[in-house]
């Protein structure tokens, strides 16, 4: 797993730095999770694996609301 993370974060600086200015201003406004969200959904390598953690993630914060609203709510 440590690789696929090395990898993605060497991925993001390149696309940042290959980036037209325009651009730049959009991307500017997004979100880490809908920037995580784009490169899930793209064909390069590794985007599989950066969907399957959004995924886990997402359960796991469901999770944790479950828990909390049930501890909340004896």
């Amino acid at each position: 797993m440590p690789k696929t993370g090395i990898f993605l974060a060497a991925l993001a600086l390149a696309l940042t730095a290959c980036s037209k200015n325009e651009t730049e201003d959009s991307r500017a406004n997004l979100t880490e999770r809908q920037k995580d969200s784009l490169i899930a959904r793209s064909p390069i390598p590794g985007a599989k694996a950066v969907q399957k953690a959004l995924n886990t993630a997402d359960s796991a914060t469901a999770r944790q609301a479950r828990i909390d609203s049930a501890q909340q709510n004896p």
